[in-house]
């Protein structure tokens, strides 16, 4: 046994289990795909300034999950906590908002590091895929990301999952809001580090999971009181055009992501099977977001869908997902002619794309076949010296038992027949 360990709050993918992950991964990106979003991939790490300045320095991200190190050369980085600002860092350094084509549609899929206490559903290191639409101001485009999100839940027959909805308003109303909120926020008994936030970001304190901050956060004034009729007229058609495209979604009025950057549309896709860590994914719009880390003006909106708990939530509603072989062909060579003449017949079935593997090892006939047993192939393929003088190989049904001579030049073609 190794003497290390993966890190507390971390795990690692192997298989079988790791095709499942790949299966979601695919499942949240297939309808971006196919709907203009183009693939970017961005550092592990960035600048932490970045982080302090888009997630926001009042939120538990920065505050206290954030990885930051200081490096030889006395940079400042952070292993990213999220994928946005990352994103839009890489847009505006690419100057991808300049091509005349507006948004910018990406998406992105990558693992993620937050220090927190572990528990299913939560750890330090996590997978997300993400989408991100940038520089344009349109309620079709809110609504075209949760239904794309909802598409991909549903491909994977996820059933019992919620779309909670809500808006934040914008730099008009929000600012009559935040007066309003801080003033009931003053009259409570909160502990010092909660009555800063006050200051810096009462809608945080709404967000606070604590059941004695809950407890008195009943009768809080709701931004959706305070909406100016601009807000509200975009919000209405968010909600009109998610409700025509047969999407479900509850209004939550008390809904506040953990990040700063967000205004007007904001949503969370939850799951009742997962418990306390009931978020599957959530996103919003991030008008301000480009001007906050030093780029022009580009309203922009997206969301991240945590691989993990997907995964997590597929298990809770018993779903298994119809994962391709791994393995189709298995190739059990005895002799070395066999050898030579089976390990070219695997190179050729998988240039034709079906999935083969071969017995290594000079392993002999039973612990050759344990060996296909194992690698769940439909089909083996044996060969001995006498098999070859006659021109042939032995084509075994794994699922039947039922073995068949088959010409050794012949192979390729019926194993390709066979399994379609």
């Amino acid at each position: 046994m190794s003497t290390f360990k993966a890190p507390k709050g971390t795990y690692d993918l192997i298989p079988p289990n790791s095709a499942k992950y790949l299966a979601v991964r695919e499942a949240i990106a297939a309808p971006l795909r196919n709907s203009g979003y183009g693939y970017i991939e961005t550092p592990g790490f960035e600048n932490v300034e970045l982080f302090a300045r888009g997630v926001g320095e009042s939120t538990d991200i920065v505050t206290k999950e954030m990885y930051a190190f200081e490096t030889k050369g006395g940079d400042r980085l952070a292993l990213r906590p999220e994928g946005t600002a990352s994103v839009l860092r890489a847009a505006l350094e690419a100057n991808l908002h300049k091509a005349g084509n507006l948004p910018v549609k990406l998406w992105y899929s990558g693992s993620y590091y937050r220090y927190e206490r572990p528990q299913k559903g939560r750890y330090r290191h996590f997978s997300q895929v993400g989408a991100e639409a940038i520089g344009a101001e349109d309620p079709a485009l809110d609504a075209e990301l949760i239904i794309l999100a909802d598409q991909a839940y549903r491909s994977l027959g996820l059933r019992t999952f919620r779309i909670l909805l809500n808006s934040l308003g914008d730099q008009e109303c929000r600012p009559v809001y935040r007066a309003a909120l801080q003033d009931f926020l003053r009259g409570l008994d909160l502990d010092e580090d909660t009555r800063r936030r006050i200051d810096i970001n009462p809608l945080r304190v709404l967000d606070d999971k604590r059941e004695s901050v809950q407890k008195q956060l009943t009768g809080a004034p709701l931004l959706r009181d305070y909406l100016c009729d601009a807000c509200k007229a975009y919000h209405e058609e968010v909600r009109e055009l998610i409700t025509a495209a047969g999407v479900a979604f509850e209004d939550d009025p008390k809904l506040v992501r953990g990040l700063d950057y967000y205004t007007r549309t904001t949503f969370e896709f939850v799951h009742d099977g997962l418990g306390s860590q009931s978020a599957v994914g959530g996103g919003g719009r991030y008008d301000g977001l480009s001007e906050m880390i030093g780029g022009p003006a580009l309203p922009s909106v997206g969301w991240a869908l945590g691989v993990d708990r997907t995964v997590l939530a597929l298990e809770a509603e018993g779903i298994e997902l119809e994962l391709p072989a791994v393995t189709s062909v298995f190739a059990v060579p005895l002799g070395e002619e066999a050898r030579r003449v089976l390990f070219g017949k695997v190179t050729e079935l998988r240039k034709n794309g079906i999935a083969a593997d071969f017995s290594y090892g000079h392993k002999g006939l039973k612990g050759a076949m344990k060996n296909a047993n194992r690698s769940g192939a439909r089909y083996a393929v044996v060969a001995g010296e006498r098999d070859l003088a006659e021109g042939v190989v032995q084509l075994k049904d794994m699922e039947s038992g039922e073995q068949t001579p088959i010409g050794v030049n012949e192979i390729v073609a019926e194993l390709e027949s066979r399994l379609g």
